[in-house]
């Protein structure tokens, strides 16, 4: 299992997905897309995410677990989920803005 170190950039390898890690829990992390570990960029693309893991990705979009502890920036869309090993992560709702009067 890779260490992830934020700014560093992953690749599916069953799909077009792409992303930056923001926030790293530390340590190795079974980081995967579709439920196949994801790779260095240049990753060759074969096979199709697994069954119940082909929720897609938005491009721009951050991704969490559910302590957020691990954050990730969709910069390639696809058709895999992302997840930390089983555990599929879920999409960062946004902060609303102040109100200004």
């Amino acid at each position: 299992m890779p260490e992830l170190k934020p700014g560093s950039r992953w690749k599916s390898a069953v799909c077009t997905t792409e992303v930056i890690v923001v926030k790293s829990p530390g340590g190795d992390v079974d980081l995967r897309c579709g439920g196949v570990p994801m790779g260095e960029p240049g990753t060759e693309v074969s096979g199709s995410p697994a069954d119940g893991l082909a929720d897609g990705t938005a491009l721009g979009k951050r991704y969490v677990d559910a302590e957020e502890t691990a954050e990730l920036l969709c910069t390639k869309a696809g058709d895999g989920t992302l997840g930390i090993g089983d555990t599929p992560l879920a999409l960062k709702e946004s902060k609303p803005l102040p109100a200004s009067d």
